[in-house]
């Protein structure tokens, strides 16, 4: 009621500002008007708000699209504005939801809209939803949760500039101890030390390990070096009684398991 209310009025002064013929008064009418149109818009978003939050409550976010998603994560960092163009700008720059948390936070700012305050906020909830997942790979054997185990292998490096070298150390049980960055390189290479690798895994009585690495490239085939690589810290490794289940590569667009293909 309140929002045609408002319109109805401004009509009227319009009407009433071109009849009197008084140009001070239609400045000041267009000043008016121009001032409640704002309000207006401000009403519309705020009421868009409440009931996209009201809908997700009722609904659990079941059927959300990634856009809708993403306007709520925004509304906080964003507190008056709409924000459903800035979510669909940043979904197709970097694909999906998964994807623009995992995205660089310079590369973030490269999206119109997406200032410094929003790409912090955005790679604070990334480091949050890691964190999560983290906990949930310590409560179970990683096998029996392997797409757990890949979309935090991916959320930790899909986006990432520089290669980057970790192991998930596991129990007896399967269960996740420690996920480690062993090594940082560069955009195509990362220094691997197998012998400090099983060190580690010894500190920690790891009896198995997971391989993860990246490539910034985007194409997640493995190279002779990382082949060559895993083998010898499945030597070293299965010498002391420490088993190597897979070497996992993640890119962009996609990943390989040497495990799946046969290269372990």
């Amino acid at each position: 009621m309140g929002k045609n209310t408002d319109k109805n009025e401004f009509a009227e002064k319009m009407i009433a500002a071109l009849l009197s013929g008084s140009h001070q008064d239609k400045a000041k009418t267009t000043t008016e008007i121009a001032s409640a149109n704002k309000k207006v818009t401000s009403a519309d978003t705020k009421g868009h708000r409440e009931r996209l939050r009201q809908r997700y409550f009722d609904t659990k976010g079941v059927g959300f699209p990634d856009y809708e998603y993403l306007e709520l994560l925004l509304f906080r960092s964003i507190p008056r504005a709409d924000t459903k163009p800035l979510a669909k700008a940043l979904l197709n720059r970097f694909g999906n939801l998964a994807d623009v948390l995992g995205a660089d936070i310079n590369l973030l700012q490269e999206v119109q809209g997406c200032g410094p305050t929003v790409a912090r906020d955005l790679k604070i909830l990334a480091g949050i939803s890691e964190r999560v997942n983290r906990a949930e790979l310590h409560k179970r054997d990683v096998f029996s949760s392997w797409d757990k185990v890949l979309a935090y292998c991916k959320a930790a490096l899909a986006h990432e500039t520089r290669e980057q070298f970790r192991v998930l150390f596991l129990d007896k049980k399967n269960g996740l101890i420690a996920d480690e960055i062993q090594q940082v390189g560069t955009v195509d290479h990362t220094p691997v030390y197998p012998r400090e690798v099983v060190k580690r895994a010894l500190q920690l009585s790891a009896s198995a390990l997971i391989l993860v690495h990246n490539h910034p490239s985007g194409d997640p085939t493995p190279s002779r070096e990382d082949i060559s690589m895993t083998h010898v810290v499945k030597d070293v490794a299965n010498a002391l009684g420490i088993t190597v289940h897979d070497h996992i590569i993640i890119a962009r667009n996609g990943y390989t398991s040497f495990r799946a293909q046969k290269l372990l």
